[in-house]
């Protein structure tokens, strides 16, 4: 079995997750978007928006400024010469994954559609036709939103006898019947979810694909392999959120067709895979901010492990009580997390502010400083922010102050 220091794993890994890859030099294209989606695999989505929408974030920190107009056209449009490349569903939460990796995840539907259904029970019991006037709704009246179904089904416009659904009955039959995969994202509206039928959002041979359930789960370990470079099986298993059963079998499988390697990985308790295609660059370059649902660290423990980085989002903890702050990014630079800045993007004052910045223990803040003041500028001049305000918090304050004055 090789053996693996933890620097060559923290490369692996980063190449794994695209931070290998030369940046575009001019326009972001479709072409680009699909190359850094060949990496991730998915992108999380999460309605904070205090600095930026998580599902925007990863691919700027790997492809550079870019238009998110990107990202809505192949998630949210279909066009004959730009077809959609990306739809909704639970998969790391709730994620865009490729189109072509929707069928993966019918058994994950099934289940839903059992387990949705004994968490809903009560309101199904009570309306039972529900399920059914809302999918005849969305059919009638697609893409369309929660709010305005709820209208379309019980408001004072509707026409007939009928019962009136409130707005929570109406929005848990969609959450039911998306998990089902029955309803799927058509569009977004801001960040509101407009449903619409999977038929009128995917094309055909999708609908039709079929996978049997354990091929289906072992290739969905295969992309979480893909998409880490070397892992331990839980690394691999909550890429995709999958059952520990699921995962061993796969992973099983994969090391016997030779997909995966084991190996071991210094400091690491248990055994970790690689994937056979991983490459391993001499060196990593550059530098990069993170959003806290990154794929390269959302994995608490595995970022521990690889960087040595202790990392937990604040947002629900009390104010009094943060170490850090409210939304923390962690900063990439030649491949090590040497920095976290918290941030919040003032669009009414036209400000990227900062009220917290803190060195790595180690970190050589001489090197950091130049290096973080300039991701910070280039991430306001992404966002449309004209200007870098520093708080008072953290140890990187005062130098990180001086030197985003010194940008001008």
């Amino acid at each position: 079995m090789q053996t693996m220091s933890i620097d060559t794993a923290r490369r692996v890994a980063l190449a794994a997750q695209g931070f290998a890859d030369v940046r575009p030099q001019g326009e972001v294209n479709r072409r680009h978007l699909q190359r850094a989606l060949g990496r991730t695999k998915l992108l999380q989505l999460d309605s904070v928006n205090v600095a930026v929408r998580a599902h925007y974030m990863p691919l700027y920190s790997r492809l550079g400024a870019y238009s998110p107009e990107l990202v809505d056209s192949a998630a949210w449009s279909h066009r004959a010469r730009k077809p959609r490349l990306l739809v909704e569903y639970w998969a790391h939460e709730a994620s865009l994954i490729p189109v072509e990796d929707w069928p993966l995840l019918r058994w994950r539907m099934r289940e839903y559609g059992g387990a949705w259904r004994r968490r809903y029970r009560t309101l199904l019991d009570r309306a039972p036709e529900l399920v059914d006037d809302v999918l005849a709704a969305v059919k009638e009246h697609g893409p369309i939103g929660a709010g305005t179904l709820e209208r379309e089904l019980g408001g004072s416009e509707r026409q007939g006898s009928g019962p009136w659904w409130n707005r929570s009955d109406t929005k848990h039959a969609c959450e039911l019947l998306f998990g089902m995969g029955e309803l799927t994202t058509g569009a977004r509206r801001g960040f509101e979810r407009l449903y619409d039928l999977p038929e009128r959002v995917l094309p055909a041979e999708v609908l039709a694909a079929e996978p049997e359930d354990d091929v289906a789960i072992r290739t969905l370990v295969e992309r979480s392999a893909q998409a880490l470079g070397v892992a331990t099986e839980a690394d691999l298993r909550d890429y995709y959120r999958l059952r520990p059963p699921q995962s061993k079998q796969a992973v099983a499988e994969l090391v016997e067709e030779g997909v995966l390697e084991p190996v071991t990985v210094h400091g690491w308790r248990q055994p970790a895979y690689r994937h056979a295609d991983a490459r391993s660059p001499r060196r990593i370059t550059g530098r990069a901010l993170l959003c806290p649902f990154d794929p390269l660290i959302w994995e608490r423990s595995r970022t521990e492990r690889l960087f040595g980085f202790r990392y937990r989002i604040e947002i629900y903890v009390p104010e009094p009580k943060r170490e850090y702050g409210y939304y923390v990014f962690p900063f990439l630079l030649n491949g090590e997390l040497v920095a976290r800045v918290d941030l919040k993007a003032d669009r009414a004052a036209g400000v990227l502010r900062v009220p917290g910045a803190f060195a790595e223990p180690g970190a050589d803040v001489g090197a950091v400083v130049p290096e973080l003041a300039g991701a910070l500028q280039d991430m306001a001049g992404w966002l449309g922010l004209s200007g870098i305000d520093i708080g008072e918090r953290g140890d990187l304050a005062i130098p990180l102050r001086q030197a985003t004055r010194g940008l001008g």
